[in-house]
């Protein structure tokens, strides 16, 4: 039967679990119209178009 040879502390047992819980960063595409970020398979936020039609229209918004 297998048993610790010793206690774990808590910074070595965290270390070895630290691994597993990582968030990973969305993969983001370059919009082919405006060249904004976006996630793939989505329309893009800033002009509106996905897979190269116009799916809705956005105000343009004015800086002032």
């Amino acid at each position: 039967m297998a048993v610790p040879k010793g206690k774990v502390s808590k910074a070595r047992r965290d270390k070895r679990r630290s691994s597993h819980w990582k968030l990973a960063a969305p993969g983001l595409v370059k919009c082919p119209k405006c060249g904004a970020l976006h996630l793939p398979h989505r329309m893009c936020q800033e002009c509106g178009t996905y897979n190269g039609r116009e799916v809705k229209v956005v105000k343009s918004v004015v800086a002032k």
